[in-house]
């Protein structure tokens, strides 16, 4: 199977300047553009502990829901997101390479390098199964994609987890690069390099100004 992350390395033109603070409710992530590797996840708005969510339901597929937008990192440099887990994949599983390159919930953001392909970049946040919190490392599928692990385990599983990053601090660090805008945001549960069931949840996410 061709190497799955980042889903836009042939896809993102960008679009309109996201100018000022943008919120994505599960409904918006819903309605943004597909994109399949293997299978479909099944992507749906459910009300999880008395708040809308979108339901991940992975069953051996690999499918992600995208949105493409030249975002300004000078205007809305912090993007915050909230996600939660029903489980992970075990301590055995090995995140560094293809056969465990599968998360229960990721969201990523991409640097388009236009006509120079391979000066596209992407940053994955994860909920790790196996790789510790804080852990950073290159995708099984592309160094071109670097992983952080900003959950592991299933301490806090069932439980809404908030995270909130500096967007151009991250690619920074894992790429050595300081992009002044990104090209797109994406989420995808995965599972078909393991082969297992897997559900996860997405809450709002929102791009702000610090």
């Amino acid at each position: 199977m061709p190497w799955k992350t980042p889903l836009l390395l042939a896809l993102i033109v960008p679009a309109s300047v996201l100018a000022n603070e943008q919120r994505f409710s599960p409904e918006d992530i819903l309605d943004w553009e597909s994109r399949s590797f293997q299978g479909e996840t099944h992507y749906a708005v459910k009300d999880v502990d008395g708040r809308p969510a979108l339901q991940a339901d992975c069953e051996d597929s690999a499918s992600g829901l995208y949105r493409e937008a030249n975002i300004d990192l000078g205007k809305t440099p912090i993007i915050e997101w909230y996600w939660r887990i029903e489980s992970t994949f075990g301590e055995d599983i090995d995140e560094t390479r293809r056969a465990g390159d599968d998360y229960p919930v990721r969201l990523y953001l991409v640097k388009d390098g236009g006509w120079r392909r391979w000066q596209t970049r992407a940053v994955n946040y994860v909920w790790a199964s196996a790789k510790e919190k804080d852990s950073e490392w290159p995708n099984a599928y592309t160094r071109r994609a670097m992983m952080l692990a900003l959950q592991s385990g299933e301490d806090k599983a069932g439980q809404w987890v908030r995270e909130r990053r500096l967007i151009a601090d991250d690619f920074e660090r894992l790429h050595g690069e300081r992009p002044q805008t990104i090209d797109a945001i994406a989420i995808m549960s995965d599972c078909d390099d393991t082969g297992e069931h897997i559900r996860g949840w997405y809450g709002e996410i929102r791009l702000l100004p610090e």
